[in-house]
């Protein structure tokens, strides 16, 4: 874009590592309404906040209040909602945070824009992989029974796809298995992306 110059960091992201004592990353729950993606994000957050990590939780629905309130829920739409939270993703990641984003992120055209975006190497996918029959046997926001009655359109799972990731970093599920066991797994990984030592 013409007339833009990019200003160069003051602080190198090892000076930014080294004060904070852990490196950046961004972990990005990704799964069904309902499969558990907040309530895991919430609770790895608590876990990193004992260990004295630096953290930003991104949330779908609190991102969709403010930021991006001027969008609808077309295709077009939601990839830039994912389009916007990746670049703020980059900007605290820039600034030495590990990011929590919880986000359904149904398509995988979409989760490569965001590992394009904060770099491969910085992104860690968590598939909450909980079945579309307990999601909607759950109904927190009572958003499937609208969707079944036609009220909601391009609705993940009932009137548009979710295509499950291939091969993400870690899968998880709140269907069969106890919060607490889902979180030391998600934890582990975390550990050795960010270097803590806490263990």
């Amino acid at each position: 874009m013409k007339n833009l110059f990019l200003e160069e960091e003051a602080l190198s992201r090892e000076e930014k590592i080294n004060l904070k004592g852990h490196k950046p990353t961004v972990v990005w729950f990704t799964g069904l309404s309902g499969a558990g993606k907040s309530t895991l994000a919430k609770l790895l957050e608590k876990e990193l906040f004992k260990r004295s990590v630096h953290t930003c939780l991104l949330d779908g629905d609190n991102i969709r209040s403010g930021l991006n309130c001027n969008l609808h829920f077309t295709e077009e739409d939601r990839t830039e909602n994912l389009r916007r939270v990746a670049e703020v993703a980059k900007l605290f990641l820039e600034s030495g945070i590990v990011v929590i984003s919880a986000f359904i992120t149904p398509l995988a055209s979409d989760r490569q824009l965001i590992k394009d975006i904060v770099g491969e190497e910085n992104f860690l996918e968590i598939f909450v992989s909980t079945s579309l029959e307990e999601c909607e046997k759950r109904d927190v926001k009572g958003l499937y029974q609208k969707a079944r009655a036609g009220e909601i359109t391009n609705f993940t799972g009932i009137s548009a796809p979710y295509e499950k990731p291939v091969a993400p970093d870690v899968e998880v599920s709140t269907e069969d298995s106890a919060l607490e066991v889902e979180i030391t797994k998600i934890l582990e990984i975390v550990e050795s992306r960010i270097n803590t030592g806490w263990n």
